[in-house]
């Protein structure tokens, strides 16, 4: 780890000329004793870096000073291929690896070429934080010890320990076959078998992992796509999921659909609005979903969850009721 710190720094000095020690701990996420710890390292290991003094001064390269450090490690590679999702490579523990393997990336490419390409990245935005509803996507992250230790049983083929705290349940330990990783919208899931019987975890549940010596009972080919596929659907088609009849405006159609699981049946009324018949995960995901489209979207059936959004409204409007004029509460 230190040894690939070492590296990023001098690309960085490389490719940005002088830093001060508070910005290479930034960029490095370390802290800045760390950083005057690595310069002295770096010094000592023959690296011709310098330290300027004064309130723009900072840490430097000698002018023409090259140097072979353009190798990409194996989670450098491996950021690299996942790097057509920036949010892919957090989720997976791969972020720092990333960044790293980026400045190798700029540091390798001919010098007429890196302000050109670094002038065109700056043109790019891809995946941001928010959209233009400013609704937040961040993903998810697991610390690097859990997710290394998921990613090398599930790259090894050898089976993995798990302490996994499953929604509305206590944490505990579960032996399984890691077949593969997924991520979608910023969420990273590990597809594995347990005795024989596929199962799918959200990562962000793990809360420790170990790799076993042991391989794992597994497929020795897999078809990542297509199982995500078939798991998707057996979940929107299984447990105790719901039907609800929807009353909604038209121009917030991709919002419902975007929130419930499967599309059962679709028409327009007379007076322009949809009927929809969707399935939600069970009675909060229903109540939830059709809580954020109030008052566009109204719970035709069944009775009890428009009871439900009922009392929620009920319950808002003498919240909000008990409120004075000037918006000041009125004592009790």
């Amino acid at each position: 780890m230190r040894a690939d710190r070492l590296v990023s720094l001098v690309l960085l000095l490389r490719q940005r000329g002088r830093l001060s020690a508070a910005t290479l701990a930034r960029e490095l996420e370390v802290s800045t004793r760390t950083v005057l710890r690595d310069i002295e390292a770096l010094s000592a290991a023959g690296v011709p870096v310098y330290a300027e003094r004064g309130r723009l001064g900072g840490f430097a390269l000698l002018p023409g000073f090259q140097t072979e450090l353009t190798g990409l490690n194996h989670d450098e590679a491996l950021a690299l291929l996942v790097a057509g999702s920036r949010r892919g490579a957090q989720v997976f523990g791969l972020g720092s690896a990333l960044a790293s393997a980026v400045l190798k990336v700029v540091d390798a490419l001919p010098e007429g070429h890196r302000d050109t390409a670094a002038d065109a990245a700056r043109r790019l935005l891809i995946d941001p934080d928010t959209d233009l509803l400013s609704r937040g996507t961040a993903a998810e992250e697991l610390p690097d010890t859990v997710a290394g230790e998921v990613r090398r049983a599930v790259f090894a083929g050898h089976r993995l320990r798990i302490h996994y705290a499953a929604l509305d349940q206590p944490p505990k330990w579960r032996t399984v076959d890691p077949i593969g990783l997924v991520t979608v919208r910023g969420q990273g899931y590990l597809l594995a078998k347990r005795s024989g019987a596929d199962r799918t975890y959200r990562l962000a549940r793990v809360l420790a992992a170990e790799e076993l010596d042991e391989p794992a009972r597994r497929p020795e080919r897999v078809d990542l796509d297509r199982a995500w596929q078939e798991r998707s659907a057996r979940f929107r088609t299984g447990g105790d999921q719901i039907a609800v009849l929807v009353g909604l405006n038209p121009e917030r159609r991709e919002e419902l659909v975007g929130t419930a699981l499967v599309v059962l049946a679709e028409e327009t009324d007379p007076d322009g609005r949809l009927r929809m018949e969707v399935t939600f995960q069970d009675a909060r995901h229903a109540e939830w979903a059709l809580w954020q489209l109030a008052p566009e979207a109204e719970a035709l059936a069944p009775r009890w969850l428009r009871a439900s959004l009922l009392n929620r409204a009920a319950a808002m409007a003498t919240r909000y009721g008990a409120a004075s004029g000037d918006g000041h509460r009125r004592p009790r």
